[in-house]
């Protein structure tokens, strides 16, 4: 059994595709981000950087103490080596899988989120901020869009690379992004979001939070108020 703590975001659907792919037993811990549980010391233990998703395996393959994980790149690759799925053995489609998950990590999604930040949620509207994000958003859609033309899959097979790309592209309209303005791209997200895995893990996400978007301002001052106070 799997704990998962959750919340619908984009890195927290990431994980859920991979399970709802596998048919891992979970269960989901929910940790509403908006109210401030992401600070509860029981869910700092398992994740320091108080962000989700994080897990705790309670059934690792080495039969040993329970195992927690936080990251979501990091959770996909140990769900992988898990389960021996979604991560190819042979060398370069692993090394490819693994370079487009950390071009994810390191690019698209911290991009794309800045992009959120100051076109939805920002107290003050600074175009060049919005500008910026935006154009870097739509650069990181056309290296993608390049790389899936004559490919159904970013890296071979469906992989983690996948998982971890296709919930930061399902906002697209929020971050000012045409999917027919990257055909390569559209096809692989239609595909993606046709399967079954895709639909059960986002109809979760629905399930536990109908409305995702911050309301209020004490909801604001907890995402995006933090400081190193707010790990001390």
């Amino acid at each position: 059994m799997i704990d998962l703590y959750y919340w619908p975001t984009p890195n927290g659907h990431k994980i859920t595709l991979f399970l709802e792919e596998t048919g891992l037993k979970y269960r989901v811990m929910p940790i509403d981000i908006n109210k401030g549980d992401q600070f509860d010391p029981a869910f700092l233990r398992v994740a320091p950087n108080n962000r989700i998703p994080a897990i705790v395996d309670h059934t690792p393959v080495d039969d040993g103490a329970p195992i927690s994980v936080f990251e979501s790149g990091a959770i996909l690759l140990y769900l992988a080596e898990k389960t021996g799925k979604f991560l190819s053995a042979e060398l370069r489609e692993r090394t490819a899988t693994l370079e487009w998950l950390f071009w994810q990590m390191g690019g698209l999604g911290p991009m794309a989120g800045q992009n959120h930040h100051f076109s939805v949620y920002a107290p003050e509207r600074i175009p060049y901020a919005i500008d910026r994000y935006r154009r870097e958003t739509a650069r990181l859609y056309g290296v993608l869009n390049k790389q899936l033309a004559g490919r159904d899959w970013i890296a071979g097979e469906y992989s983690i690379a996948d998982m971890a790309c296709y919930p930061w592209i399902v906002s697209h309209e929020r971050q000012s992004q045409d999917l027919n303005d990257f055909p390569y791209l559209k096809r692989w997200y239609d595909r993606i979001a046709a399967r079954d895995a895709t639909q059960r893990a986002y109809a979760l996400g629905k399930k536990i939070q109908p409305e995702t978007r911050v309301h209020d301002e004490a909801s604001r001052r907890i995402l995006f108020g933090q400081d190193a106070g707010s790990v001390r």
